[in-house]
Parts: structure tokens; C-alpha cells; sequence
């Protein structure tokens, strides 16, 4: 396992669409396992694969606490199902220090594929529905800042956090 380099806005390569696995097999498997050591290092919930340069439908999660324990990866997720909404603070690990209003469906579901192949469906709600959306919407080239209705920066001043509104 490696810990990948995380594109940051800049990169035009978050602006494109990824596209769909379809060899499945050990390179995707080291690929899996390097997102989550990136994502991990970076103390992250959530890592698609443009974030760490790769235009592949896949992205790997987790909200674990002590309530939830959901820590898994999604190939080739496409959202079948959405239900009702809720405006939420988000920020990114391509977009460090700034952080966005948006709002997600709170109720979702999704197909995906599985390391082998196997096509498999899940529910998710709430937080977990969030992160789903967001890494996703890196899959189709699209950035929470397109969909945030207030833009914040977050500044460090004496020990303490501040933040700023920067548009919308």
C-alpha cells in the first residue's frame, strides 16, 4: 500500500468525468487499498479516484464513530434513489481550508460493483448519503463549491479557528 498524492483544485483533472471500471482485477485491488491509506493519512471521510489522479469510478468511504461503522469502497456507483434534503456544512480534501453550505438528499440508494465484478446495492442515510453524493459528484467532474449555496474559509487567528464567508 501507498499513500497517493491528493490533487487539489487547481488540477484540471477533477474536472473531468471518470470513467467506468470494467477490468477488474489486483491493480484495481492495490488501487482500492491506497485510497484508504490516503484517505486515512489525511484524516478524511471520503476519496474518490481523480482525487489521487485516477478517471475511475471508484470511490471509498468512511464514517465510522461509535454509532456507524461503514468503511467500504464503491465501484462504479450510480445513485438510484433520492429522497429528501438537508443543507449541510461540507469541505474537501482538494479544496483545504474552505468549507460550503450544500444541499444533499439525506435518503439514497446506490448500485455499485464489488472488487470481483458482482453488482450490489446499498441504502444510505443522512451523513453517509452525504459523503456518498459528494465523492461521486468528483466522478462526474463536479466540485461541492458548484453546488454550495454559502463559501466559507476557515482561518487560523490565535490558537482559535475563525471563519469567513468568501461568496455566495
Amino acid at each position: 500500500m501507498a499513500i497517493r498524492n491528493i490533487r487539489t483544485d487547481e488540477d484540471t483533472i477533477l474536472r473531468k468525468k471518470s470513467k467506468t471500471v470494467e477490468n477488474f482485477n489486483d491493480r484495481l485491488k492495490v488501487l482500492v487499498d491506497d485510497m484508504f491509506e490516503t484517505m486515512d493519512s489525511a484524516d478524511g471521510v471520503g476519496l474518490a479516484a481523480p482525487q489521487v489522479g485516477m478517471l475511475k469510478r471508484l470511490i471509498v468511504v468512511d464514517d465510522r464513530d461509535e454509532e456507524n461503522q461503514h468503511r467500504f469502497y464503491l465501484i462504479n456507483p450510480v445513485i438510484t434513489r433520492k429522497e429528501g434534503s438537508e443543507v449541510c456544512r461540507e469541505g474537501c480534501l482538494s479544496i483545504p481550508g474552505k468549507q460550503g453550505d450544500v444541499k444533499r438528499a439525506t435518503d439514497i440508494d446506490v448500485t455499485y460493483n464489488t472488487l470481483d465484478g458482482k453488482e450490489e446495492k446499498i441504502n444510505c442515510k443522512d451523513f453517509l448519503a452525504r459523503i456518498i453524493q459528494h465523492e461521486i459528484d468528483h466522478l462526474d467532474g463536479i466540485l461541492y463549491t458548484d453546488r454550495a449555496e454559502k463559501m466559507y474559509r476557515i482561518v487560523q487567528k490565535d490558537d482559535n479557528l475563525e471563519e469567513l464567508e468568501i461568496w455566495k
